[in-house]
């Protein structure tokens, strides 16, 4: 209850992204595949959920069913929810529970309550009573799905986290921030010109990115709070694939001002620019591990396209890839065991994962143009970009490969995702 009501700390950050311009078309979201060992959770209908502008249950069951972790059984409308027969569930084969209420308050909010209930032990696992504004709604049943997944499976949720990429439709590219289901989309930024590579802050209150509007690649932090936006890196030649380090003050960069690509390191106001790598061939896409304590990036000091490890301060410099002849975009997961990351092979882009301490990697995707993997912060789920159809889009694979979804939009292009942090 205490970890469930911190999670609204976050709101004040959600209001203000709330007020940016909205976009006009959302998601569509395709599901194949199921993980392993499903938990077969019933989610009843909300009592008085009509009075809500968002149909609290109907998220949840969203969020739950996408995850793959469980069996959703419909549990109809359960209008009391003080008296629950356990035993009666238990035998249509949930071992949990949601049940929930709704109901306009006279100051405009609506007071959200909801438990989970174990019906083996016949007893309550969880509970929340919080009263939220209109806006908030939808925020309000991510959280319980958090708490459904994390009360169940020991994994912290991540539906209430936000995802950004890019947008194009011809000439015009739009920065998007939005739910982690593609929901509730707004508009960071457009321009006539490319953006690529977004990446969240550590706090989920900035994205840097980089924009070509000067005609040349550059590197900005945008406050999502404040709309402001500062110039980070516009040196000589190109400046790209920002990567924020864990204490939120700096990021790392790949700059071409010295001839060849290197990785530097630079504070977020564009102050103490220190080289990093140092190669005869080119060093780029950095990645800093979520301890801090190295900086993962592609070079093709070997001769081909590989990925590699170092300290931040440039020493210790170790080739970490060796399955394939190229291998791109390296991204590590919160824990850092897991190594995400695009691979050629038989002339494919497809996503894969490397377990850092067996040396077992494993193909993730079954499509054939994958691009830009990104982690969901409790590193169970990989967001990449990929082509079908003609068209660029977005998809998620769970870590083992079992679960997969597709995202995608009637109109235009979607690429370079990233996955934002958990709000705290």
């Amino acid at each position: 209850m205490k970890k469930l009501n911190m999670l609204y700390t976050g709101l004040v950050i959600a209001a203000t992204m709330g007020s940016m311009a909205p976009a006009q078309a959302q998601m569509r979201i395709e599901i194949s595949g199921v993980g392993s060992n499903q938990i077969p959770v019933a989610v009843a209908g909300f009592a008085n959920e009509g009075v809500s502008p968002q149909k609290i249950s109907e998220i949840i069951k969203a969020d739950l069913e996408r995850s793959g972790a469980f069996k959703i059984i419909d549990a109809g409308v359960i209008n009391d929810v003080n008296n629950i027969d356990y035993s009666g569930w238990k035998a249509k084969g949930a071992d949990a529970l949601v049940v929930g209420t709704v109901d306009a308050l006279a100051d405009g909010r609506y007071d959200v309550r909801y438990k989970l209930l174990d019906t083996v032990k016949q007893a309550k696992i969880s509970n929340l009573d919080k009263a939220v504004t209109a806006q908030f709604t939808r925020l309000s049943a991510h959280l319980i799905a958090d708490d459904v997944f994390f009360k169940l499976t020991g994994i912290r949720g991540a539906f209430s986290t936000r995802i950004s990429y890019v947008k194009q439709e011809g000439r015009n590219y739009q920065l998007m921030v939005a739910d982690a289901d593609g929901e509730n989309e707004q508009l960071a930024l457009r321009s006539n010109e490319p953006i690529i590579s977004p990446s969240w802050s550590p706090d989920g209150t900035k994205v840097a990115y980089v924009s070509f509007e000067q005609k040349k690649p550059v590197v900005y932090v945008q406050n999502l709070i404040t709309r402001a936006r500062t110039v980070v890196a516009n040196e000589k030649g190109s400046n790209s694939a920002p990567s924020w380090a864990p204490s939120g003050n700096k990021l790392a960069v790949a700059l071409s001002k010295s001839g060849n690509t290197q990785v530097y390191t630079v504070n977020i106001d564009g102050s103490n620019l220190q080289r990093t790598s140092n190669s005869s061939g080119i060093d780029t896409e950095p990645q800093w591990s979520a301890d801090g304590s190295s900086i993962y990036f592609t070079s093709d000091r070997s001769g081909g396209p590989q990925i590699y490890r170092m300290n931040p301060d440039g020493s210790d410099v170790k080739r970490v890839t060796f399955g394939g002849s190229y291998n791109i975009s390296p991204r590590i997961s919160s824990d850092g065991k897991t190594l995400a990351y695009i691979s050629r092979r038989d002339g494919n882009f497809q996503l894969f994962v490397l377990d850092l301490a067996s040396g077992q990697e494993q193909r993730l995707s079954d499509t054939t143009d994958d691009e830009s993997p990104s982690f969901a912060p409790n590193g169970k789920y990989i967001m990449y970009a990929t082509r079908a159809a003609g068209r660029k889009s977005l998809a998620v694979v769970s870590v083992d490969g079992r679960v997969k979804q597709r995202l995608t939009t009637q109109a235009g292009n979607i690429k370079e995702p990233t996955w934002g942090p958990f709000m705290q």
